[in-house]
């Protein structure tokens, strides 16, 4: 019989292999010096969890296929419910707690699980909301470690055997963020899931032993399998943007933390407290910044703060993950043509298509032809959940090959490397020929006052006028003014941005809670409408 696939089997084998190393640090306040204080489980610890996890589900019974709605904190609960639904071949549903409550309980209905693991306000959330949770049978609390209280109580953890998948059997429904649409279920294959691991660890050198702090807590169910220590963070992911840097910075220096992940707009506060505070992070070998581009003030001189390790930016996305990678070293932070994510990772193929092409005529553009870009490779999932429509949208099947359309739009260069240029849905369609975010905004991030902004259009389709707006409190309509004539001058210097005349000043865009990086360019659109555009068109 061949060997199941089932993602569940690498912790036992990492138990096996490193019993006694820290497999999970959950911060539980400070000690009189200063230091975190750690609940500190190693991977037998960890492996134990998950058996006393498989018990209470198979007492409250959990069966196979089970669809299961995890509510609970990132951490000790989460891996250790996820990897105990794994081994019993449940189906964990893992929703963003930050989307908003409106889009949280549409992804409850539309997701219809039977099972709730969830912390106690989760479970009173789900009696108020009643409807939305009907197709929930059973609820099962989530509060502390289950071994202590089965010890204290004398009760024997027995070892549960892990179920047998195939590698084309469903994992998980894992929700995208929704930044340009109403969020929608991810459905995973144990088989994507092993593909995964096996492109992060081949990819970035990750070796057993290592320890990662995960700013997203999603990563961290990759960590068991890739034998890492994980340090669960101070930060509550519903307001990742809210962290204090300084905890963040004392966790990675105090635990000798080697990897970790987050979005640029976490890294931007990271680096700028090592700076402001002169700080290093000697311990580091590698920071994965992803979820929007990464700015030119994060790739300049990593090494001012991260002297012995290297900045990463992988390229993907809820559906396919990871595309491509790039780091520091190859980043040109002066380029306004869009931003470099590097080359395809092995195994994996990405094309470029006329942004008019249809399933049944793919037309593939050459290098340097900005177009919508579509992968395929074996962490390229297969379908949304319960959403044929939008699966028919964005899969595209040529032979025995399954594409998927990212969304995004970008181009080849004539080395191979992918450049990002932005969502395709974001792109402005003007009179004269489309314009995209990122060649469009990184002109004016060489400005001060002008490091977040974003690209609009005003106006209907193929019609539209392009704007810019930037993230600033100017103080009245002389400074806005003013700032527009410089933004003006800023988008005469290259041909791409010269057709920006109007500018508007928000004081806090509106971006994805997932990575606090995505800017809502639709939604400001919108604002635009009624909002007070600055007009300036200086002579040459």
């Amino acid at each position: 019989m061949a060997e199941s696939a089932n993602i569940a089997r690498h912790l036992p084998l990492m138990a096996a292999r490193q019993p006694d190393h820290p497999a999970l640090k959950i911060p539980r306040g400070r000690a009189a010096t200063g230091a975190i204080d750690y609940l500190t489980l190693t991977f037998a610890d960890l492996d134990r969890e998950v058996d006393a996890w498989c018990a209470r589900l198979a007492a409250a019974g959990v069966q196979r296929g089970d669809r299961t709605l995890l509510m609970v904190k990132q951490g000790l609960p989460l891996i250790a419910a996820a990897f105990a639904l794994f081994k019993v071949g449940a189906v964990p549903i893992v929703i963003d707690p930050g989307m908003g409550l409106q889009n949280f309980l549409h992804c409850v209905r539309h997701s219809q699980p039977r099972v709730l693991v969830g912390i106690p306000l989760a479970l009173l959330l789900s009696r108020f909301f009643r409807p939305t949770f009907r197709s929930v049978k059973v609820r099962i609390p989530a509060s502390g470690a289950l071994t202590a209280r089965l010890a204290q109580a004398g009760i024997k953890i027995p070892k549960y055997s892990i179920t047998a998948s195939t590698s084309s059997d469903l994992a998980a429904v894992l929700f995208t963020s929704g930044s340009t649409g109403v969020p929608k279920g991810v459905c995973y294959e144990h088989g994507m899931f092993e593909a995964q691991v096996r492109l992060i660890r081949e990819a970035y050198d990750i070796q057993p032993g290592e320890v990662d702090l995960p700013m997203l807590p999603i990563f961290a169910l990759f960590n068991p399998a890739l034998g890492m220590t994980t340090v669960v963070p101070e930060l509550d992911p519903r307001r990742p943007a809210a962290v204090d840097p300084g905890k963040i910075v004392q966790a990675i220096r105090q635990e000798g933390v080697t990897n970790s992940f987050g979005s640029p707009t976490l890294w931007f506060k990271i680096q700028r407290h090592c700076l402001a505070e002169n700080l290093t992070l000697p311990s580091l070998r590698r920071v994965l910044c992803a979820g929007a581009p990464v700015p030119a003030a994060l790739w300049t001189n990593p090494a001012r703060w991260l002297p012995h390790g290297t900045l990463h930016s992988p390229y993907g996305a809820t559906e396919a993950l990871p595309v491509s990678s790039i780091s520091a070293a190859e980043v040109d932070p002066t380029s306004v043509r869009g931003a470099c994510v590097g080359r395809p990772l092995p195994g994996i193929a990405v094309k470029i298509v006329a942004l008019t092409s249809a399933d049944a005529g793919l037309h593939e553009l050459p290098p340097g032809e900005t177009g919508e870009i579509i992968v395929s490779g074996p962490v390229v999932t297969k379908t949304y959940d319960a959403l044929p429509a939008p699966t028919a949208v964005a899969k595209i099947t040529a032979g025995t090959t399954l594409w998927h359309r990212m969304g995004d739009v970008g181009y080849l260069d004539a080395s191979g490397r992918l450049w990002f240029c932005g969502r395709k849905v974001e792109r402005v369609t003007t009179s004269t020929g489309p314009l995209f975010p990122e060649p469009c905004e990184q002109v004016f991030r060489f400005h001060p006052r002008a490091a977040r902004c974003a690209l609009i259009g005003l106006g209907p389709c193929g019609l539209q006028l392009p704007a810019l707006v930037v993230e600033s409190d100017v103080r009245d309509s002389r400074e806005a003014r003013t700032l527009a004539r410089e933004f003006r001058q800023l988008a005469l210097t290259y041909p791409h941005t010269a057709p920006i005349k109007t500018f508007y000043f928000h004081p806090q865009l509106p971006v994805d809670v997932r990575h606090n990086a995505k800017i809502h360019r639709l939604a400001l659109a919108r604002w635009a409408a009624t909002a007070k555009g600055y007009t300036s068109d200086p002579k040459r």
